[in-house]
């Protein structure tokens, strides 16, 4: 969150240095987990004394931790709120989930991007008996997946290349994309498409389409996934349509929850 927006908001009656403190923790997020005071300096404009206090109140607390090069990294006790946050999430999702599993008869997921990684965090299985590697708190490198492709193409390309660089791009199938220039050519066509397919590219067999969930308070994106035979250009051409629907009616549920703070 730039200064300009801390002020704004803290205006608006919000207390400023929780607002920065947790804008620091999303910079750090965004980052990869780890970061420098010079570092966090520079993407969120605040002076490092105002940042070196705030780290220290997060370091005291567990939220974060000092590296022995001195360096800043996110915090174990951010492990309990997370999965404390999944939870609700996955039970709001769970009936928009399963509608597209009714209509398509395909497994459905949501996920999130979790710094590096995306994690699963809800899923309605199919009805037909096919063990995928989509599984509730799994966590894989966004390159290879649907979801991962949809979530990476709402960030600007170079963010998306330090987080390439952070991850690498092992190859999980013959078919998986494994250079940052391809990567960023098929971001360009999501972009333009508006949904993302994993081709065999997680696993052999596999087919995924995914979408972004609108306006979700985390970047999260929604998908159904089946066998390859099933999962044809002809079905994904109705899929998609259902999927943008079933996303926004999910981005409006979720809305929904902060109605009475």
């Amino acid at each position: 969150m730039p200064p300009s927006d801390v002020r704004k908001s803290s205006a608006g009656g919000g207390v400023q240095s929780l607002e920065r403190a947790f804008a620091l923790l999303e910079q750090m997020a965004d980052a990869g987990g780890e970061t420098g005071l010079s570092e966090l300096a520079a993407s969120s404009g605040l002076p490092l004394p105002t940042i070196h206090r705030l780290m220290r109140t997060l370091v005291a607390c567990g939220y974060v931790r000092q590296q022995p090069n001195r360096r800043y990294a996110l915090g174990p006790r951010l492990i309990r709120l997370g999965e404390s946050a999944a939870r609700p999430l996955a039970t709001w999702a769970r009936p928009h989930l399963a509608r597209l599993v009714e209509e398509t008869g395909e497994t459905a997921n949501m996920a999130l991007l979790d710094g590096d990684a995306v994690v699963y965090v809800a899923q309605v299985p199919s009805r037909h008996s096919m063990r995928m590697f989509t599984e509730v708190g799994r966590r894989v490198l966004p390159h290879s997946t649907g979801v991962g492709k949809v979530l990476l193409a709402g960030l600007p390309d170079r963010e998306v290349r330090a987080l390439l660089r952070r991850t690498g791009m092992p190859s999980a199938t013959e078919r998986t994309i494994t250079t940052p220039e391809a990567f960023l050519a098929e971001l360009r066509a999501v972009r333009e498409n508006g949904y993302a397919v994993d081709d065999n590219e997680q696993e052999i067999g596999v087919r995924c389409i995914a979408v972004r969930v609108p306006d979700s308070p985390t970047a999260a994106a929604i998908s159904v996934s089946g066998p390859a035979g099933r999962m044809t250009d002809a079905a994904t051409e109705k899929m998609v349509p259902l999927l943008h629907e079933v996303a926004t009616d999910l981005s409006a549920a979720l809305a929904g929850t902060d109605e009475d703070i």
